[in-house]
């Protein structure tokens, strides 16, 4: 009796942990699936050692993502397996036994099967939930490559926009060389959207925080970033008034990060005062203000006000970003926090003018011209 309440429990457990993760949308991210994640994380910053450039860790880190997928499903199976060999324990009367009879039910493979009435129906209930499992893992997997598809969109569009790696005052710089500051409403506005699919995907989804893109200078989590400074930045410089839509991505960039937090346990500060201050430092600061001013973009207000400004609102995200951007290990772009291993932070490359008159693109950039990263 005590195989058998101990095998109920096993099973039980297990499957609240598939229906958590598989059915359940917003769920948080459970003691199974944490400790995998925390394993398979341990396993590659131990590799990450011996790679000597981000580059090379990140191509290496692509792999994380499908093997917590994996590791999720074989121990979901290795749970089902062990819980039903200690029901048909006390039918079979030898351990061994019992566990031969479960590893061909859950499987399906029919080799051993002792063929008494509660150990068919036991084999019975083990081949039913070794299908539903297998085919509830198979039907996550599109869910998840489409949630990465839409996200990664987005994000690709940057490179043009923000450079490699995304940072939040390139974007601003050459959106003002290109004649395109009107259009940042209409970004933000697709990025607010961009944030409130990621919220609802990324927290149904934890896994999803792990994909990596295919460029290793190319993250969801640094372009998100990018463009919350760059909403920041615009709505510190404005003096007349911050732009309506920078405000309300910010906002919906605010919400995305906390309920990302919740779902994967992170520590913040819900509502954190504007003066509370923040990691970056004005150093760091004033060299995305240079950058501005490198490109001629109109700054009227003193640095001074933008720099309190601008802290008023990387305040409300700030903490987050770099958690994770610690936890997933991701490009180490400017103004993205520290990461686990002491790598340079990249900075993206200049703008180049380049015509045939000048094909190397000495020349500064005029506005509005055509240019090429």
């Amino acid at each position: 009796m005590a195989s058998e309440a101990a095998g109920v429990v096993v099973i039980v457990v297990t499957s609240a942990s598939v229906a958590r993760t598989l059915l359940l949308p917003g769920s948080r991210v459970g003691f199974l699936l944490r400790k995998i994640d925390q394993g398979t994380d341990r396993i590659f910053r131990l590799a990450g050692r011996f790679t000597s450039t981000h580059e090379r860790r990140s191509r290496f880190r692509s792999m994380h993502a499908p093997m917590i997928l994996a590791a999720q499903l074989w121990s979901w199976l290795g749970l089902y397996f062990l819980g039903y060999a200690l029901l048909l324990w006390p039918q079979t009367g030898q351990l061994a036994r019992a566990l031969k009879e479960s590893g061909s039910s859950l499987l399906t493979l029919g080799f051993a099967a002792s063929g008494q009435g509660t150990a068919v129906a036991i084999d019975l209930l083990a081949a039913t939930t070794g299908l539903i499992v297998v085919a509830l893992q198979i039907a996550y997997l599109p869910t998840l490559y489409n949630a990465f598809n839409r996200r990664e969109a987005d994000v690709s569009l940057l490179a043009v926009r923000a450079g490699k790696p995304a940072w939040g005052p390139e974007l601003l710089a050459r959106s003002h060389l290109m004649g395109a500051v009107s259009e940042l409403p209409a970004l933000y506005a697709t990025w607010e959207r961009w944030a409130a699919d990621v919220a609802e995907s990324h927290s149904s989804y934890p896994v999803l925080l792990r994909f990596r893109a295919a460029n290793p200078l190319s993250s969801w989590l640094t372009g998100f970033v990018a463009v919350l400074d760059s909403a920041a930045l615009y709505a510190s410089i404005a003096t007349d008034g911050s732009p309506l839509q920078a405000r309300l991505f910010l906002r919906m960039g605010f919400g995305c990060l906390q309920q990302l937090a919740d779902t994967v346990g992170i520590a913040y500060d819900p509502d954190p005062r504007p003066d509370a201050g923040i990691r970056l430092t004005e150093a760091e600061f004033q060299q995305g203000i240079d950058r501005l001013r490198a490109y001629d973009f109109p700054i009227d207000r003193p640095v001074e006000e933008i720099w309190i400004h601008f802290q008023g609102w990387r305040v409300n995200y700030e903490s987050i970003v770099y958690n994770l951007a610690l936890q997933i290990d991701a490009p180490p772009a400017l103004w993205s926090g520290p990461r686990r291993q002491l790598t340079p932070q990249i900075a993206p490359k200049k703008l180049l003018d380049r015509t045939p008159e000048d094909p190397q693109g000495a020349k500064p950039v005029k506005k509005g011209r055509k240019v090429e990263t």
